[in-house]
């Protein structure tokens, strides 16, 4: 029935339903999972990366990961083209909010600004939905550290911990059981982990396969974006990977008991 009512982005189905968007959303669900925490000292980013190829300049490209501004950033899942063209309309803005009353745009605003562009692709004729999710990280003097999730529809909501791309409900309900209000950045990054390891598609975690980004606040007080690099990641890697496996077995010897 709903081949009647998806050719068109703006006509509702009976049932109230705009197909177009809802095909934007599993177009997302296909594509690499990206799992975003709160902490109470940063929020905590990390993305799985399809394009794995040893050819591939990890130093100069990054598929996940991208800064807005100096206080924010966000992770992507869905078509890297339209996430480009949503990444830089958000650049501009920030930019110009910060070119007219000389400080930081405050967070939600910027979300709320960018979110705003998405919805009008809904609801205009000619136009599709653009096939992205963000996961926004950033920081602002009104709010402290800020995690929001937007979707194809134009929607965005604060989290404490938040996954979008492939398997994101079943990342949805280990975060939902391990996250705690007084985590920190560094239990963060290992809740992180387990959680990707567990419904990542791939049989193991490398750093070739992942992207970790942290925003925190350093001494001075400024706003600092951070991409872990291929080397600090393969050693948290190794590090949590034998955490969790001792853990296994020592979980395994006490049901044998």
């Amino acid at each position: 029935m709903s081949r009647r009512y998806d050719s068109r982005t703006t006509i509702f189905s009976p049932e109230g339903r705009l197909y177009q968007v809802e095909y934007a959303m599993e177009a997302i669900g296909n594509a690499g999972s990206a799992i975003g925490i709160l902490a109470k000292d940063g929020v905590v980013l990390v993305g799985e990366k399809k394009v794995t190829s040893k050819l591939l300049q990890t130093s100069t490209s990054t598929e996940k990961m991208y800064k807005i501004d100096d206080h924010v950033a966000c992770a992507v899942a869905g078509i890297m083209s339209d996430a480009n063209i949503l990444i830089n309309t958000a650049r501009v803005q920030a930019q110009r909010y910060t070119f007219a009353y000389q400080e930081p745009m405050p967070v939600e605003q910027l979300v709320q600004s960018l979110c705003d562009t998405k919805q009008g692709y809904t609801q205009f004729g000619g136009l599709r939905p653009f096939g992205v999710s963000f996961l926004f990280a950033g920081w602002d003097k009104n709010y402290g550290f800020q995690l929001y999730m937007s979707d194809p529809s134009g929607n965005y909501s604060g989290w404490k911990a938040a996954a979008i791309g492939a398997n994101n409900q079943a990342a949805q309900s280990m975060l939902k059981q391990d996250y705690k209000d007084d985590i920190t950045r560094e239990e963060a990054v290992k809740l992180v982990l387990k959680v990707l390891s567990k419904t990542m598609d791939s049989t193991s975690l490398t750093s070739e396969k992942l992207e970790l980004a942290e925003v925190f606040l350093l001494p001075s007080g400024k706003v600092k974006y951070q991409i872990c690099s291929p080397e600090s990641l393969s050693k948290l890697l190794v590090k949590n990977i034998a955490n969790d496996s001792c853990f296994e077995t020592v979980a395994a010897l006490v049901e044998s008991k």
